[in-house]
């Protein structure tokens, strides 16, 4: 969990992640399987919508939405992760757009009317300032759902980490231990409702199509939020 000052920790988030880039989608990382289904079900249809990805990393979610017919813009702040969402088919139909999400986003206000963010929030300091912005860029009454590795996973000692597959070092871009009042207080304060909380934890038919889940059977490992924002303008 690195960085001693925000600047330096949303640099060492950026470089761990142009660095991850490369193998992010294939290195067998379980908490995106686990996180896939929901996050998706809770979006329900994008159809005709104007979506909003924040924090998109290599486009799963991003080109799910525009396949299913939303109008998407994507925003991440790894140039690389970007280039590996940009190669990928269908990418064409989305709008992605390099920024960092601790600054306010060159998006109008109001112009979305759902936005996802699949596990991001562990590299957000101000987890209040995100939720305004995050409030200022949904139409009333749009909707966000935002996933995140379970804040109880701190206490086994995990945070997001990886490979390089370059150099063989285990790299851990920089995480906050946030705890799940954190995330609804934030998204309270900004002007959320929360809809319906979803936390997970692997089981061990799971664990066995995806090893690394093995040590954190019946352990929550993933936290989903649904969010509607509140109807005032």
């Amino acid at each position: 969990m690195s960085g001693d000052s925000p600047t330096g920790f949303r640099a060492a988030v950026r470089s761990g992640y142009d660095r991850w880039a490369a193998v992010y989608d294939h290195d067998g990382n379980p908490l995106q399987a686990l996180e896939e289904p929901e996050l998706r079900r809770l979006a329900g249809d994008p159809r005709g919508l104007d979506c909003l990805d924040l924090g998109c990393g290599t486009g799963r979610h991003a080109l799910w939405l525009a396949e299913q017919g939303g109008r998407v813009t994507a925003v991440d702040f790894s140039a690389q992760m970007l280039d590996q969402a940009r190669a990928k088919p269908g990418a064409a139909a989305v709008r992605w757009l390099c920024h960092d999400l601790a600054t306010p986003l060159p998006l109008p206000d109001g112009g979305f009317d759902l936005a996802v963010s699949g596990l991001v929030l562990e590299h957000v300091e101000d987890l209040a300032a995100f939720f305004r912005e995050l409030r200022r860029l949904l139409r009333p009454g749009g909707r966000a759902v935002l996933s995140a590795m379970h804040p109880r996973m701190f206490e086994k000692g995990a945070w997001a980490r990886f490979t390089d597959p370059a150099t063989g070092e285990v790299l851990a871009p920089g995480s906050r231990p946030h705890s799940l009042e954190d995330f609804l207080q934030a998204s309270t304060g900004a002007g959320f409702a929360l809809e319906e909380m979803v936390e997970r934890a692997p089981v061990a038919a799971f664990a066995e199509r995806w090893p690394r889940a093995g040590r954190y059977v019946g352990w929550p490992m993933l936290v989903v939020l649904s969010l509607r924002a509140d109807t005032q303008g």
